[in-house]
């Protein structure tokens, strides 16, 4: 899906960046003694959408190890702002704001049913050549498939 909008980490305005939405039904052993989704569990919503977005790039994982690459996560934000329970519907935007060199970041809003924000965060990714263990440039294939998204303004 191609957007045009602020960043909400740097305030940028980028036109035509990637974006995929993501539906994920909250699971009751996904929630703590409060009825409330455990924080750690936002960091699995954030795999699953981010596995879907690069699915939708078409590539699956399993693609991306068999050319060659992990992509082990080096970073993760989340910031909390409401609380969501069992049985919620919950849309998880993913989106990739700026092509990727050695590493790719994510950023992710999560909504209620309700259309509110209740939770954003971030996720960087390294590529590592599966061969050497060691950090390299992001496969050019990738790179050529994220570039139809994007357009600074």
């Amino acid at each position: 899906m191609k957007l045009k909008e602020i960043n909400i980490f740097s305030g940028k305005i980028r036109e035509n960046m990637y974006c995929h939405e993501t539906k994920i039904r909250v699971r009751y052993a996904e929630t703590d003694q409060m009825g409330v989704v455990h924080h750690s569990t936002y960091a699995l919503y954030y795999e699953e959408s981010r596995t879907e977005a690069i699915r939708k790039l078409g590539y699956s994982y399993r693609e991306i190890e068999e050319k060659g690459i992990f992509m082990p996560v080096i970073d993760l934000k989340i910031k909390y702002i409401k609380p969501s329970r069992y049985d919620d519907l919950l849309t998880i935007k993913t989106f990739v704001r700026e092509l990727p060199n050695s590493s790719l970041k994510f950023e992710y809003e999560t909504y209620n049913a309700d259309g509110q924000c209740i939770n954003k965060g971030e996720t960087t990714l390294a590529f590592i050549n599966r061969q050497t263990n060691r950090p390299c440039r992001a496969p050019e294939w990738l790179t050529e498939v994220l570039t139809k998204y994007m357009d600074e303004k």
